[in-house]
This record gives C-alpha cells, sequence and structure tokens, in this order.
C-alpha cells in the first residue's frame, strides 16, 4: 500500500511542510547523493547505494523504501526489508541479513521489518528527521501486522573508550545515562530497545566491528 504522510518540521521554530512517501525510480539520483553527503571520503564510493540495489528496493518492497521530502528537495531516507527472525538466534551480521543491501532474501512472510538503511542530509540533521521517518516505518509494521521493527544500531563512540570498556559495558552506559552515542542515543530516543551486541557486524572502526541490534515491538501484537 503506498504510504504518504504530510508533516511540517521546524527551523528555529518556524513550521516547513514536508512529505514522507515512498521513493521511487525518479529518485536514484538524488539518493546516490544524499549517500555522498552522509558518507563522503574517505568512506569508499562504492559502498554507496547503487542503481541495482535502489531498483530492488522499490521492485522487491516497495513498502520499505521510505524517502521525506522538504520543499521539493528529498533530506533523506530509509529503507526495509521482511525477514523472518528468531529471537533465540539472533546474531547475523549487515552483509548476510540485507543481502549487502540488495535485499534479493526480502521474505513476504517474514515476521520482522529488518532496517537496512537510514540517510539523514547533513543541513536537515537539526530538524529531527530521522525520529519522524523511524515513526513512519512502525507504522508500516502496525499496517502489515509484523512483530517488530529490527536494526543494527553503530556505537561510532565505542573506539574511544574499547581499552577501558567491554562492548557491553559501553552499551550499559548508554543505557544508563552515563554516555551519550551519537547512534545508540538517537535509536533509544526512537523508542527502539537493545537485544543484544553483534560482534563483526559490520567493517566498522569507529565502532570496532559492534553493532547493538535494536528492536521496537508491534505494541498491536
Amino acid at each position: 500500500m503506498p504510504y504518504r504522510k504530510e508533516l511540517f518540521v521546524f527551523d528555529d521554530g518556524k513550521p516547513i511542510p514536508a512529505v514522507v512517501r515512498n521513493y521511487h525510480e525518479g529518485d536514484f539520483d538524488e539518493l546516490i547523493a544524499i549517500q555522498a553527503e552522509c558518507f563522503p571520503p574517505p568512506f569508499p564510493s562504492d559502498l554507496w547505494w547503487n542503481k541495482e540495489q535502489l531498483q530492488n528496493h522499490v521492485t522487491l518492497f516497495p513498502d520499505g523504501a521510505l524517502c521525506l521530502e522538504i520543499n521539493g528537495e528529498l533530506a533523506g531516507s530509509l529503507t526495509g526489508l521482511c525477514v523472518n527472525f528468531d529471537p533465540a538466534h539472533p546474531v547475523h551480521t549487515w552483509d548476510e541479513i540485507t543481502d549487502s543491501g540488495y535485499i534479493r532474501n526480502h521474505d513476504p512472510e517474514g515476521n520482522t521489518l529488518y532496517i537496512v538503511d537510514i540517510s539523514i542530509r547533513p543541513k536537515y540533521r537539526k530538524f529531527g528527521l530521522g525520529q519522524l521517518m523511524m515513526q513512519s516505518m512502525y507504522h508500516v509494521v502496525i499496517e502489515k501486522k509484523l512483530d517488530r521493527l529490527l536494526g543494527g544500531g553503530r556505537m561510532p563512540g565505542y573506539h574511544r573508550l574499547a581499552a577501558e570498556l567491554s562492548a557491553d559495558e559501553y552499551l550499559g552506559k548508554v543505557v544508563s545515562g552515563n554516555l551519550k552515542d551519537p547512534v545508540i542515543s538517537f535509536l533509544l530516543k526512537c523508542g527502539r530497545t537493545p537485544v543484544t551486541i553483534v560482534e563483526n557486524y559490520l567493517d566498522d572502526e569507529e565502532s570496532c566491528g559492534y553493532s547493538v541490534l535494536m528492536e521496537w515491538k508491534n505494541p498491536f501484537k
């Protein structure tokens, strides 16, 4: 079912009309440009979205391909796929669970909406768009009667304290409010809760390869 939500975002208290909607083929160039802005060099450009991946997103699971538009410009995107997640066996890598972003493993009968990627243009990050887009994906979870939304959260602040704290200890301090992590704290504000820590989830020096699986359970299930 096509998704479209009109709303206002605020820039220094001034309301600005915006819309969350499904992205489509006409958005591909701008979506790739957003990736370039979010992940500039030395991040390798071959890891930005490519058009084959984006075509798969809008073909295999268009309901999980969302973007937010402000004044005719795309400000960010959020992409997901459906998987059959077993909480008793939670460990996986990003490549395994997302098919390296190509989502050819999308399971229409899956029980979980899994977040592949969220990207917000740097100039719009003060607008709180990440939370708005995550809320929109919660709507998809409810509409499809899925058990949960799930995804791996990077811990980009961990490398500074890795010599002093284990990954579990670092997460505990973020959850208790004694530390703030740019990604994990954001996901907590979005209503996500930790499930487990996964080692070697991504080749991510800042997180020392760790990620926190974090879920939002469907309150109507």
